[in-house]
């Protein structure tokens, strides 16, 4: 008996909606064969992977101040998605914004202005759009291929940080780290939550993911964006201008990008340093399609994403395993998620039969 799959007639809704549900199970499944493989009780690591991270209110807060970033930067990629405008480098606008955010705050280090921290937002976002409207010029002026562009300038944002951080920015008395000094109490975001380290950032990532919903759903410039994406000809004879919904796309995603590292290096790490990156541009990317490139469906994915994370440092602690365990976790997630997309498309059917 041979399957063979067969074009839909038109694309599944409900598929559409069913698809990131069964890849996370798939996942989970593939989760436990993981552990197995491993020689580790698979009853045990999905306990210590998924349910420990979430077991008290502090747990859950750093679920929350994970998942934070990654809302805000999948949301900013979203926009840009919906039209086909395909921003990889977010990670890079995500490293420029937090150094931008971090130059005001080691400038004005013993200010006491209410007016800093706004600054620092201001300055994260204009940082990470920026960067990406680098690869915006060369995409609009040159056709250059945003995909490649945005991602080698990811690269670029690192070792300038890096730089930064073993020169100008060094801290004196910082034992000789790759660090800068610690930030200014009027550069730190506040905290929500006594007692933990979830800050303002996250109410800051709702706000945008509220921003967000009415631009893609309620806009007319979120219509063209998304008639752009969907029916590139029909956005032509519309005269919808196919230059500014590049700009568009990639200038959302680095500003919330930028935002995104602005809220870490003036939330949990405190100062600059060149492990600020965590790959959250990249993780953001599978989030956004876990989300459906939808803003309620980002904030599910976030949550989500950010137990992978959290799953793989409780892993390493106490199953012994290397903390990269997350990756495979996300790896297997967007590979499921890919898989289960195809059936959007297409069904399955016995070969020589007819539907």
């Amino acid at each position: 008996m041979l399957l063979e799959l067969e074009a839909r007639a038109e694309p599944s809704r409900l598929m559409a909606y069913l698809s990131p549900l069964l890849a996370v199970v798939l996942t989970l499944i593939g989760g436990l064969i993981v552990f197995a493989a491993l020689g580790k009780d698979p009853l045990q690591g999905f306990q210590v992977f998924f349910l420990n991270p979430v077991k008290d209110a502090y747990g859950i807060s750093e679920l929350l101040l994970k998942a934070t970033p990654l809302m805000l930067i999948a949301v900013g990629l979203a926009v840009g998605f919906r039209a086909n405008v395909w921003n990889i480098g977010a990670e890079g606008q995500y490293i420029v914004g937090a150094a931008a955010a971090s130059g005001l705050a080691l400038y004005f280090v013993e200010s006491e202005s209410a007016m800093l921290l706004p600054a620092m937002v201001i300055a994260g976002a204009v940082g990470g759009a920026a960067w990406a409207s680098i690869p915006a010029f060369l995409r609009t002026r040159f056709n250059a291929n945003e995909i490649l562009t945005s991602l080698m300038l990811v690269y670029i944002a690192q070792l300038g940080v890096s730089w930064l951080v073993h020169g100008p920015w060094k801290d004196p008395d910082g034992f000789n780290f790759p660090q800068s000094q610690m930030f200014g109490d009027s550069a730190l975001l506040p905290m929500l939550v006594e007692g933990t380290r979830l800050n303002f950032a996250f109410v800051m990532a709702l706000g945008l993911l509220a921003a967000g919903y009415i631009f893609m759903q309620r806009s007319f410039l979120g219509f063209q964006m998304r008639v752009s994406g969907q029916a590139s000809a029909a956005a032509r004879y519309a005269g919808f201008s196919a230059s500014r919904t590049i700009w568009i796309g990639l200038l959302a995603g680095g500003a919330a990008a930028g935002i995104a590292g602005m809220g870490e290096v003036a939330g949990p790490m405190g100062q600059l340093t060149e492990h600020v990156a965590s790959n959250y541009g990249f993780a953001a990317i599978i989030v956004a399609f876990i989300g459906r490139l939808n803003p309620v469906g980002i904030f599910f994915g976030s949550l989500l994403m950010a137990l992978l994370y959290l799953g793989g440092e409780q892993a390493q602690q106490y199953l012994n395993l290397p903390s990269s365990i997350s990756k495979v976790f996300q790896g297997m997630l967007l590979f499921f998620l890919l898989g289960a997309d195809v059936f959007i498309h297409y069904r399955l059917r016995l070969a020589g039969k007819k539907s």
